[in-house]
Order: C-alpha cells, then structure tokens, then sequence
C-alpha cells in the first residue's frame, strides 16, 4: 500500500474550455494512462489544495501512489506535472499505472554519507553536490527511496559519476542505457582553497 493517496475523479469534458472551468472551481485537470493493454487513458480531475499538500513531500515525486477513483484503486507514478508560475495552483497532471511486470523509469534522490570519515574531509576537504536526483529503471517491487553514495573512502581531487553509485539489485540509472558519454557527474571534492578538480 502506498504511502500516498490521490483522491481523484473522471470527468468526460475535455479541452482547454473544460480545463479553465476545473481550474476556476479549484479541481487540478489531469490524465492516467499505461498498464494493462486493455485500459486506455483515463481523464480525471483532483483538488487542487490536496495535491498541492500532497507535493510538499518530496518523496511524493520518487514513489509508487495510490490513485483513488471511486470505490477502485490503482497503482500509479507521477509522470508530468504542470505548475503555474507564480501561484500555489497546479494546472495539470499526467499519472502512468503501473504492473507488476513492466519497468517504470522515475527520478529518485541521491544521498551522499559518511564525506565525514573520509581522510579527505580529516584533511579540511569538502564534498561539492553537482546532482542530488538520478532517473532510474526498475521494477515497481525494486523502487528505492533513494541512491546512496558511501563516501567513506573519497579522495581529495577525485570526481565521482553516476556509474560510481553502487545500486540496489535490479535498478538501472536510466542515462548509463544510453553509453559512457551520458555518464554525469554527481559531486566532487575539493581542497580548502575551493579550487576544483578535473574531470
């Protein structure tokens, strides 16, 4: 069972006219799609306050949801999300269901540990943050909740990619499919005076 519960409804008007008018009344128009090949997408509408109170966890992005239509349930990531610019008002969402034998790609966090046991960091060395989440491709029974990166062992100088975290059985980072020259850096460390390492 998920963590998080999407209270939602389908609706039958579609197009930006019927759109503005969920808008207007504080309902978050919205689309669910994939899984089964018998299902096809599914218009829905949320409440906008409850989404938004729902994304103030950011773990909300990188998990499996519930989404609740009626009396039916479904498993379900968030694909897409439109926010507006400047007010607390979501204007669209588009959700994926999931199976349990079909891979979903996701962005999960990074974190990096133990900098501070590294003979690095005993030597007045600091660690540098150049991307915190990763997009990943696994099962929906292997989803993480986050990378980890042991930095025990960090050096002085040194610059670590995404094919230096150690993942969990079954997970794949998504760009590392796509060869070595999608393989991004993910932090660094520096000496004291801030002058940073090559690559």
């Amino acid at each position: 069972m998920s963590n998080f519960v999407v209270e939602a409804v389908t609706r039958e008007d579609q197009g930006k006219g019927a759109s503005r008018r969920l808008r207007h009344e504080g309902l978050v128009p919205g689309v669910v799609y994939g899984g089964d090949k018998r299902k096809n997408p599914q218009a829905i509408s949320m409440v906008n306050k409850d989404l938004v109170k729902l994304l103030d966890d950011q773990s909300f992005f990188s998990s499996i949801l519930t989404l609740k239509l009626g009396d039916k349930e479904e498993q379900v990531i968030i694909k897409d999300l439109q926010r507006h610019p400047s007010k607390p008002m979501i204007l669209h969402a588009d959700f994926q269901r999931i199976t349990k034998t079909n891979k979903i790609k996701i962005m999960v966090p990074i974190q990096f540990v133990n900098f501070d046991k590294s003979a690095a960091s005993k030597a007045a060395a600091k660690f540098a943050v150049e991307a915190n989440v990763a997009e990943i491709l696994c099962l929906p029974e292997n989803l993480p909740e986050a990378l980890v990166v042991d930095l025990s062992n960090a050096e002085a100088g040194k610059m670590l990619h995404l094919s230096d975290i150690n993942l969990p059985a079954g997970v794949e980072i998504a760009a590392l499919r796509r060869g070595e020259d999608h393989d991004q850096g993910i932090g660094y460390v520096y000496s004291p005076r801030g002058a940073r390492a090559a690559k």
